[in-house]
């Protein structure tokens, strides 16, 4: 469920007409509704309820904005960060430097020493030689980096290869069959203490099963390793659920989801933890824009559209599909190939779909882009960066502003030599 609904023919994001956003701030606008995020958020935290013993950081790559953020953290969540910038975000909305989990598989010596001297929660090392790095660095602060080992269990996600993240050849983890031997070694490094393992095999999920498998196989890891007289006593769990992105489709709920984890884990002992990303944002925003013009085609004609890949790069990366739909639909309906303004013919958000007749200067939305979708934008062909727009009932306001290509362009320099 989402706020995003027609009122008198015309899409609201909860109390406020989109027209009216796109006349304030222009398009394309990627435009948040704060009650779906609350929402959206309360709905998984609840879910997980019936586990003992739960810690939740959201996935900041999904949606890093400054003002989601913050209505998170007012939701006891904490920040899942793979990078020194979000961590930054994280602790600028006021997320707690102990419920900050730091992931990913390149973290340089700045990031781990900043994360160390903000007192960061978690550190979920990728590989021993991350570990031994980490616990240099904190031997020589003075300081014990409490971490976690990420493994690789070699289960695959049965989602977009770009973004299976849990199989033998993708970088992730270490390797299933070392990970006991990398942690009896890391836990004997003064600077480290080593407290448990980590997994998420990947994004998007539409099955419950690999999650399963995957989780079973740490188990087993884990018992392994505490019977070699180690601690365990947190088990990272990842993210991964997904949302459905076309009408119709359907997709484990938080309830379920939750219901396996209780299953599968019952006799663990462990504290479980959770970065869930898109399937608290994704259905919490759409991409506002408008139709430049409509274009005969050879089969179907072409509707081009201000929003371009470098506003929402998923289809042109993922050929990922988002739902289209007029802000002020007419009822009558046409055969189309959804394109922008980007001079690659990979600009193309769908071929042959059946959408709401649109006509040249008419509003339009992707629908769940509320994740990975500002957060990928870039400025491609000199394009502006497209803002965001939060809405709280019936006010809204601009959380990231439009920043010109005149902007970009002053922050460059001609060196002498060139003049």
């Amino acid at each position: 469920m989402d706020h995003f609904e027609y009122h008198d023919g015309v899409l609201h994001a909860e109390a406020v007409a989109l027209p009216q956003i796109a006349d304030g701030v222009d398009t394309p606008v990627y435009v948040y509704s704060r009650a779906t995020l609350i929402r959206h958020a309360r709905v998984f935290r609840d879910a997980l309820a019936i586990l003992p013993s739960v810690h939740i950081a959201f996935a900041v790559k999904s949606n890093p904005n400054l003002a989601v953020l913050k209505v998170l953290a007012t939701e006891g969540y904490g920040a899942d960060v793979v990078s020194g910038g979000e961590l930054e975000r994280a602790l600028a909305a006021g997320m707690a430097p102990a419920d900050i989990v730091f992931s990913g598989v390149g973290k340089t010596s700045a990031e781990l020493i900043r994360a160390l001297e903000a007192g960061i929660g978690q550190f979920n090392l990728e590989s021993a030689e991350e570990g031994l790095e980490l616990a240099e660095i904190a031997r020589r602060l003075g300081r014990t980096a409490t971490c976690v080992l990420r493994v690789n269990p070699d289960v695959d996600a049965g989602t977009h290869g770009k973004i299976s993240t849990g199989k033998a050849e993708n970088k992730f983890g270490v390797p299933f069959d070392r990970a006991a031997a990398i942690y009896a070694r890391l836990a004997g490094e003064p600077g480290l203490a080593m407290r448990g393992l980590a997994l998420h095999i990947g994004s998007q999920l539409s099955r419950l099963d690999p999650l399963e498998a995957a989780f079973l196989k740490v188990g087993d890891l884990m018992r392994t390793i505490r019977a070699a007289g180690h601690t365990v006593s947190h088990m990272d769990l990842g993210g991964g659920v997904g949302v459905p992105y076309k009408s119709g489709d359907i997709f484990p709920q938080p309830g379920e989801y939750a219901a396996m984890v209780a299953r599968v884990t019952a006799d663990w002992g462990a504290t479980l933890m959770f970065e869930p990303g898109r399937v608290i944002t994704g259905n919490t925003g759409v991409l506002l824009t408008r139709v430049v013009r409509v274009k005969e085609g050879a089969g179907h004609p072409w509707v081009v559209v201000d929003a371009a890949m470098n506003d929402l790069a998923r289809p042109a990366m993922y050929d990922a599909w988002h739902d289209f739909a007029a802000v002020a639909p007419s009822g009558a309906q046409m055969t189309a190939n959804i394109v922008g303004p980007i001079c690659e013919s990979s600009d193309t958000f769908a071929m042959a779909r059946d959408i709401d007749t649109v006509a040249r200067g008419d509003l339009a939305v992707f629908r769940t882009a509320g994740a990975y979708g500002a957060t990928m934008a870039n400025t491609y062909n000199s394009r502006a960066m497209v803002p965001e727009v939060m809405v709280d009932g019936d006010r809204w306001a601009i959380v990231a502003e439009r920043i010109e290509p005149s902007t970009i362009l002053a922050a460059e320099r001609v060196p002498d030599f060139l003049l």
